[in-house]
């Protein structure tokens, strides 16, 4: 076995901040290529909540360097969420090539945040940066991270706010802050942020990004400046693209890969598995998708490594560019692209009991013989708004049986008869909605499941919109998360439709009386009427 020596070293910015790193190295006279890694929660970690630890990379003949972010861990300066990442990157690469035993070739890897330096550190376009695997990533900050379709992320931006707050308090060595903090982090206040919490969350909250993301709801300068898409015009490396069916961020990392894939001069490489954003296993939510679906990420990227940090070549990297794991035949799928096929469409309707009981919602696949109107009415209750349950964008993200869930009156659900073949289902997921409502803005929430012979209704697709200043005239329609999944034969497929996802996403309102000084007192019932028929053809559609 080869043996690694770990040692800590620092550097120091351009304006003269000293970031600190743990470095593992292979004792070996050959220059070797550095896999690099930049992250805000401690260098030690190194995201082996997912991946191999550094260890590992390095027994394969690469230096590894794990970095503490400026701000974070035992770096030096003051966390500001994305904001010097781009000038801190190109200082690093610059420090990175010139140590000891580096060929002067780098290769980045990491999810998440540090998904997010790989792209940074491309944007600075230094010439030692030769490839990056960017894994679950915002390419658009607002539409890929913060808010879907105009709806704020509630509980996973609330929950990475109190985490990184939780961090600085402890950096900064208050300990009663950094208890509350702490504390919420176990039982998440999605119901009321508490004074105290409020008060700690606002001092320590990096860039006081949570209520600065809050206040800026729709898309705006704020956000083109921080979004890599916004820098990503002249930018040209080989990406190994990383994403989960359940993740939260996986339009992001799709949204990366589409732009680089049209215009890109070298290899761009899919993956998708039926992960959230962590863990990446096997078994998600109530589902086990086989040993197939085990993490193959670490060896994958060691392939790709090799490859442009090498010059060693591999034909499991260069036959087929898109490797997506299919859930239902639990099996990996290779393939040339990842264009849309041919569109399955299914039409809604009902006799307007579509909320009452789970067989009077149908989908059909032929409208020509649908009713002209129908209208199925729900009330959101603000008392008692419909629940999310997993899906991508909560932290117990997967599959879950939502059949008690669907029984709720609030909940409209249609349902198609049980197939007669296998059906199967790849990509984008399209909702077209005809709606009024007596309130200008209200939500949608979108739900997409497997309906088995026992009653058990799975989800494996679901989106969410905020509809504001609604005209009755201009069809609803939005995506849903994408997905590849085989539905059997004797199983059926439904839509659930409901006006809230409680905590995924902020509960909407509706329309805010001004004479009001508290949000609590303008809660009012909202009625939401959703039609069918020849003459509204709402409708869900699979590529």
């Amino acid at each position: 076995m080869l043996e690694i020596i770990k040692k800590t070293a620092s550097m120091v910015t351009r304006d003269g901040i000293k970031l600190t790193a743990d470095i593992y190295r292979p004792v070996i006279t050959e220059k070797l290529p550095v896999l690099l890694m930049r992250q805000p929660y401690g260098k030690a970690i190194a995201s082996t909540v997912v991946y191999a630890h550094p260890k590992w990379y390095a027994r394969q003949g690469y230096i590894v360097v794990v970095q503490d972010v400026r701000g974070r861990g035992d770096s030096e300066g003051e966390f500001q969420l994305f904001e010097t990442e781009i000038e801190d990157g190109y200082d690093t690469l610059d420090w990175v090539s010139n140590l000891e035993g580096c060929n002067g070739k780098i290769g980045m890897y990491g999810f998440s945040y540090q998904g997010m330096t790989q792209l940074y550190c491309a944007i600075s376009q230094h010439s030692a940066l030769k490839t990056i695997c960017p894994a679950m990533i915002a390419y658009d900050l607002y539409s890929d991270w913060a808010y879907e379709n105009d709806a704020f992320c509630y509980e996973l931006n609330l929950a990475w706010a109190i985490q990184l707050a939780a961090e600085t308090a402890r950096l900064k060595n208050d300990l009663t802050a950094y208890k509350i903090l702490y504390l919420a982090s176990r039982n998440l206040p999605v119901n009321d942020i508490p004074i105290i919490l409020e008060e700690v969350l606002r001092k320590y909250c990096p860039s006081n990004f949570y209520y600065q993301w809050l206040s800026h709801s729709k898309n705006s300068n704020y956000w083109l400046n921080l979004s890599p898409k916004t820098y990503f015009d002249n930018i040209d490396l080989p990406m190994l693209h990383i994403g989960g069916w359940f993740d939260t961020y996986l339009r992001g990392t799709l949204n990366l890969y589409h732009e680089m894939n049209q215009k890109s001069e070298f290899q761009q490489r899919l993956i998708i598995g039926p992960w959230s954003h962590l863990p990446w296993g096997n078994t998600l939510g109530d589902r086990y998708y086989t040993q197939e679906a085990n993490n193959n990420i670490n060896e994958l990227q060691i392939l790709w490594f090799n490859k442009y940090l090498k010059g060693i070549e591999n034909n499991n990297l260069s036959n087929k560019n898109i490797q997506i794991f299919q859930m239902g035949g639990d099996k990996w799928l290779y393939l040339d692209n990842y264009d849309r096929k041919k569109e399955i469409k299914f039409y809604l309707k009902s006799t307007g009991l579509a909320n009452i009981t789970d067989n009077n919602g149908k989908l059909i696949v032929n409208n020509s013989n649908n009713f002209n109107i129908q209208e199925d009415i729900i009330i959101h209750d603000f008392w008692r708004s419909p629940p999310s349950l997993g899906g991508h964008n909560s932290i117990l993200a997967g599959s879950f049986d939502r059949s008690k869930l669907d029984n709720r009156s609030d909940i409209l659900t249609y349902t198609s008869d049980f197939l007669t073949e296998d059906l199967e289902i790849m990509r984008d997921v399209e909702l077209i909605i005809y709606a009024t409502a007596d309130s200008k803005t209200f939500d949608l929430s979108a739900v997409i499941s497997q309906v088995f012979p026992d009653g058990k209704v799975y989800n494996f697709s679901q989106g969410y919109i905020k509809i504001t200043d609604h005209d009755v005239n201009k069809v609803i329609k939005f995506n849903l998360q994408s997905t590849c999944i085989k539905i059997q034969k004797n199983t059926a497929i439904r839509l659930s439709i409901s006006c809230a996802s409680f905590p995924s996403y902020s509960v909407n309102i509706g329309e805010i009386d001004s004479n009001h000084h508290n949000l609590a007192l303008d809660r009012k019932p909202i009625t939401i009427n959703i039609f069918s028929g020849k003459d509204n053809p709402s409708a869900v559609s699979f590529f």
